[in-house]
């Protein structure tokens, strides 16, 4: 029985990086972490400790900063679109190269219905992503946005579920709902205005969270898809992962009070998870 190297893979991960592009109105900033990946002819490096096709990680890295110094890294997708080109045309070994990139999503500070053009503030733990694939045939882009909370306190239900001897929830048709919406899509192909289709397509995940008639979270999940596809023609399907983020109704009946649906006790273990692929026939 013959030992080979199966499919393997090396890169460089949490890349930090903050540009900065500076103009006469005012400043914009991106701050991505970028992963990168490489696959290819490597084998040797395994078996035989040769180095000589291997581009060191740490090249990789530098690679980012002065790929960023050349020209502003618009957008994340297409910052790592030409990370992925620059590695295909300089390293003949690698079949291969897969980019990730995490935006941490910043806003202008804002007083008095003006933007200040050099002072921003963050949103929270939102971050916006991309997901490239690259080969000499071609790159796959997928784009996303993860830790988008949102709450709703109304229009939101959970009754006829199954039951059996160990369910104890109750049917509930007015409760608080919320997750931390993550999802991530796929384009059919790289002819797009990132920025403008991703500010597009969350502003379309929270509009339709926000107006659905839920009757369960899975409901709203296919009515999230629904709309973002019905919208953005350039996206072949979505993926959405929400969290259930549970807010228990409080009993204040011990001590002689009502409880209308107005007191809530949040909760974040455990949680259920909804998760779906919405996609075009």
């Amino acid at each position: 029985m013959g030992i080979r190297m199966g499919r393997n893979n090396y890169g460089k991960s949490r890349v930090r990086l903050l540009r900065v592009v500076r103009g006469p109105h005012g400043n914009e900033i991106r701050e991505f972490t970028v992963a990168i990946r490489f696959e290819g002819d490597f084998d040797t490096v395994h078996t035989a400790g040769d180095n000589s096709k291997v581009l060191p990680t740490d090249t990789m890295k530098n690679t980012v900063y002065a790929l960023a110094g050349q020209e502003p890294a618009v957008s994340a997708e297409g910052f790592a679109s030409r990370l992925i080109r620059h590695f295909l045309e300089t390293c003949s070994e690698v079949e291969r190269v897969e980019v990730d990139v995490r935006e941490d999503v910043w806003a202008r500070v804002g007083a008095n219905g003006k933007a200040h053009t050099t002072a921003f503030v963050r949103a929270g733990e939102e971050k916006r992503n991309a997901f490239l694939s690259g080969t000499r045939q071609g790159i796959t882009i997928r784009a996303g946005v993860e830790s988008l909370i949102a709450m709703k306190t109304a229009q939101s239900a959970f009754e006829g579920f199954r039951k059996d001897r160990y369910t104890t929830l109750k049917e509930d048709r007015d409760r608080v709902m919320a997750t931390s919406i993550k999802a991530d899509w796929l384009y059919a192909n790289g002819d797009v205005d990132f920025n403008v289709v991703w500010e597009g397509v969350r502003d379309k995940l929270v509009e339709a969270f926000a107006n659905h008639e839920s009757l369960s979270l899975q409901h709203t999940l296919y009515a999230m898809g629904e709309a973002v596809l019905q919208k953005f023609p350039e996206i072949r399907e979505i993926r959405l992962s929400l969290p259930n983020k549970h807010y228990n109704l409080v009993n204040l009946a011990p001590f002689g009070l009502n409880n209308p649906s107005e007191v809530f006790l949040p909760t974040d273990e455990p949680h259920g998870l909804i998760e779906g692929t919405v996609t075009r026939d």
